[in-house]
């Protein structure tokens, strides 16, 4: 009893004296036992475990998922925010000239000649779309990456594997980065649109879709064309502004040229005051002047500033009316060549008309007696003896 008695304060005096050290916030935790318990005291020991780790830990998951639930929020409502001020930016660039000031924003969409409210309509989503576009996988790309980094992901090989990636396919694909490139300046430039009528230098006819990367277009044929935006080196836009229609008018060469341009002038005014032409024929009709001299006839070149698109159904017009005219006012466009009189059997002088040049033939040679392939088909005379000893 005595030694046991005396045992037990001395072991209490020695836990007091050395008392355990508390664990230290930095200390790194030993490492947990995964191995299925078989009695009650593991699993009392597994459980306490279990709690004490999630008690150190739980303060830093919440830390942690509250800074990704910010993120994603604060992206999330940054994203709305600037795709609201780009709609309102584009909106503002559409509106049309309706009031008497237009606005500083709507002037980077007009053209030099007339604006089509459609078409700039068409132009400022386009570039709305795109703008949304490179807006919104600025701000969820970069907050991607935040979440990354509050995971604990360690972003610095991650960065240094995209650069040297996006190094490698920008040179191997720099040639859709250019088509890219060409394609938004080509719509924020308006160099053509839907509908239009262009000739890029490899291809001509009416654009059928306008692509970041690639233009449609539908040739005179009926044929579809596919263009890589960055491959056009040139653009001619017949649909932009004004077109001109050009007619060369052909008349005898001793036609009175005076009389000559006040008929085309008076034909062409007249229809130009007449539906529909009188909104495609934006300017008068004017004679240029003489545009080539042939010994049976003049041709006079006549110009007219109509709508885009329109130049040749304006001139076929023009064209119809002016026959017309010099139909009824007795004008030649051609003057004929004279033909030799021949005189006939009876002794009356003819004068045939001249044959088509078709049935016209070559001269022959045979047509002059004097000639000696003349001579060589006329008759051998018989001899005079043949002829003497033949008679009875």
């Amino acid at each position: 009893m005595f030694s046991s008695g005396a045992t037990g304060p001395s072991d209490a005096s020695l836990t007091l004296a050395n008392p355990t050290p508390a664990p230290s916030p930095t200390a790194q935790l030993p490492e947990l036992d995964l191995r299925i318990p078989t009695s009650a005291q593991e699993v009392s020991d597994t459980t306490r475990q279990a709690a004490s780790w999630f008690d150190t830990h739980w303060q830093g998951w919440l830390a942690g998922g509250l800074r990704i639930i910010f993120i994603i929020v604060l992206a999330l409502v940054l994203r709305a925010v600037v795709r609201k001020l780009i709609t309102q930016l584009i909106s503002r660039m559409a509106r049309g000239s309706e009031t008497q000031e237009e606005s500083r924003l709507g002037g980077l969409l007009a053209n030099t000649g007339v604006v089509n409210t459609e078409r700039r309509q068409q132009r400022s989503e386009a570039i709305g779309s795109v703008l949304r576009s490179v807006a919104s996988f600025t701000i969820l790309g970069t907050a991607a990456l935040m979440v990354l980094s509050a995971l604990g992901v360690n972003l610095a090989p991650l960065l240094a594997s995209a650069g040297v990636a996006g190094v490698a396919i920008g040179f191997g694909a720099r040639n859709l980065v250019t088509d890219f490139l060409s394609g938004v300046f080509m719509i924020m430039e308006d160099q053509y649109g839907v509908g239009d009528e262009i000739d890029t230098g490899v291809a001509s006819g009416t654009v059928l879709e306008v692509g970041l990367r690639v233009t449609k277009l539908r040739g005179a044929n009926g044929e579809i064309w596919y263009i890589r935006n960055g491959e056009v080196k040139r653009i001619a836009n017949m649909s932009q502004g004004w077109a001109t229609a050009s007619v060369d008018v052909q008349v005898g060469y001793k036609e009175d040229l005076v009389r000559v341009e006040e008929l085309i002038l008076a034909t062409a005014e007249e229809m130009a005051k007449e539906a529909p032409y009188d909104e495609l024929i934006w300017a008068p009709v004017s004679i240029l002047g003489v545009e080539s001299v042939a010994p049976e006839s003049v041709v006079l070149r006549v110009e007219a500033r109509t709508a885009p698109g329109k130049a040749a159904s304006v001139s076929r017009a023009l064209r119809q009316r002016l026959k017309a005219a010099f139909d009824q006012a007795g004008i030649k466009v051609k003057e004929e060549a004279p033909v030799a009189p021949v005189a006939g059997a009876t002794g009356v002088v003819i004068s045939p008309s001249p044959a088509p040049a078709a049935e016209q033939a070559a001269p022959s040679a045979l047509a002059d007696p004097a000639s000696p392939r003349y001579r060589a088909t006329e008759p051998i005379p018989a001899a005079k003896g043949a002829d003497d000893t033949a008679k009875p």
